[in-house]
């Protein structure tokens, strides 16, 4: 079946959802003047690296821009600046726009707007990396050898100034046309020898339909569910940030001169045998060569996406990726976990790179800017990190949540009105004693559940029995 569909739109309202959540946009004045108002702490501490020509990559029309990167290829490899907003030097870890983000813990994304982190006035203004402004920057340098493995690097803050804002799909059909901009016409092959490197230490990466939610500009209030297409582009700049959260765990996990380790990890512990062997079987029922010397990730990586076979695969290797959380290590040698890796990574790794969406990202960053600088750890970052840690783990919660009600009600809304139509599907997982099958269908595009047990990978013709907007509920059935 291939992973195409026809646009339809309906229109949806996600303000339930956002009340549903206690999802509240409006800041409180005191944070929002704190906001409005700040100011860079380490003015006159900085280097100027305003030479650097940064570009960033971002969706199109975002404003809150946290990366901005300087790539270029060295006569032994690359050299690699990654320019990351200063959030911590315009937030006073006392006050309350500091007190608000660990109540917030991330920005949440919802199709009709965001509900942010950080005040727009700071998060999409002041502290964002915008083209041709002038910003204090966390300034990531470093050099990587012709495989892109890291030899030499360092993180100290800077004056940046982007050049350009550029988005995945222009950067890709520049990179297809020859002309990508020159901060960034090494991102190719960098890009690709970093996947490489990461297939080779045992990461997993998946490709699954990623459904998106985009308005109808033809229409007022009319929203459509669309299968987005990951570019190479994204897996290129992907590979930048992935790469500086490699570094920020290494740099961190090194310590003092003491050897005190003090730690904000994102981990991951390795999947189950059992898991892996189940995948195997999966794959030889659908006829899926995998030699038995050949990890997961460099399985999943040959199969063409577009495949029943690949759907079904990558949907159970979802399985292979759970028990992701956050590990904090404050100095104490007692208690240190045997793993401290992030499994789907292959290496241990930190949150770095998206302080102005995600809270962590401020904290793992200063513990890292004070080992490179040979200074103590600041003390409001010690004191902090349990409560993040609790913030970070109930905001994750809250945001898959969210992400999958406006999901599931958009489906709905669209299938409302199509109730006993029968529709093409892949089978991507089989019924398992309550749970009913799960099935792709891509006009619309939509994952839901099927009753009548269908076959594991197989293209089958199933009926839409119901579709409702109020309890956000879809159901197929299937009739062998």
């Amino acid at each position: 079946m291939e992973l195409h569909q026809r646009i339809v739109s309906a229109p949806v309202d996600f303000g339930a959802i956002r009340s549903e959540f206690g999802l509240a946009s409006a800041y409180p004045a005191e944070a929002t003047a704190e906001a409005r108002d700040a100011s860079d702490a380490f003015a006159g501490f900085r280097i100027d690296r305003t030479d650097l020509a940064l570009v960033t990559i971002d969706p199109p029309g975002a404003l809150d821009l946290d990366q901005a990167v300087h790539l270029e290829r060295t006569a032994t490899g690359f050299l690699v600046h990654y320019a990351i907003a200063d959030v911590a030097a315009v937030i006073r870890p006392d006050g309350a726009l500091a007190r608000e983000s660990v109540a917030r813990g991330q920005t949440f994304y919802l199709p009709d707007g965001t509900v942010p982190l950080h005040p727009p006035e700071l998060s999409e203004d002041s502290a964002s990396l915008l083209p041709d402004q002038t910003r204090p920057a966390v300034l990531w340098t470093i050099e990587c050898d012709s495989a892109g493995a890291p030899s030499e690097f360092r993180v100290e803050r800077a004056l940046v100034r982007s050049r350009a804002r550029l988005d995945y799909a222009g950067v890709q059909a520049d990179a297809d046309a020859g002309r990508l901009h020159p901060s960034i016409a090494a991102l190719p092959e960098f890009g690709q020898r970093r996947i490489e490197a990461g297939l080779a230490r045992g990461a997993i990466g998946l490709r699954l339909p990623s459904q998106s939610i985009i308005r109808d500009d033809g229409t007022d209030g009319h929203w459509q569910l669309v299968v987005e297409p990951r570019t190479a582009a994204d897996d290129w700049n992907e590979q930048v940030s992935l790469l500086t959260g490699m570094v920020a765990a290494r740099i961190m996990l090194r310590g003092d001169d003491s050897g005190q380790v003090i730690a904000l990890l994102r981990t991951m512990p390795p999947p189950a045998e059992s898991a892996i062997a189940a995948m195997r079987r999966t794959a030889a029922a659908l006829g899926v060569h995998w030699p038995a010397e050949q990890q997961v990730g460099q399985m999943l990586a040959l199969l063409d996406p577009n495949t029943p076979a690949a759907l079904v695969l990558m949907s159970e290797a979802t399985g292979l990726l759970r028990g992701a959380g956050y590990t904090v290590l404050n100095g104490d040698p007692e208690g240190r976990p045997d793993s401290l890796e992030h499994s789907a990574i292959g290496a241990p790794y930190a949150h770095v790179t998206a302080p102005l969406r995600r809270l962590g990202d401020r904290y793992a960053t200063e513990i890292c800017l004070a080992r490179c600088a040979g200074t103590e750890v600041p003390q409001w970052v010690r004191d902090g990190l349990a409560e993040v840690v609790t913030a970070l783990r109930r905001s994750d919660a809250l945001a898959g949540k969210v992400e999958r009600a406006c999901i599931d009600l958009t489906e709905s809304t669209l299938l409302s009105e199509r109730v006993g139509a029968t529709f093409d599907a892949v089978v991507i997982r089989e019924a398992n004693g309550n749970r009913a099958a799960e099935i792709f269908i891509a006009d619309p595009p939509v994952l839901g559940p099927c009753n009548g047990a269908p076959p594991e990978g197989a293209t089958v013709r199933v009926q839409l029995t119901a579709a409702d907007p109020t309890t956000r509920k879809i159901v197929f059935t299937y009739s062998a």
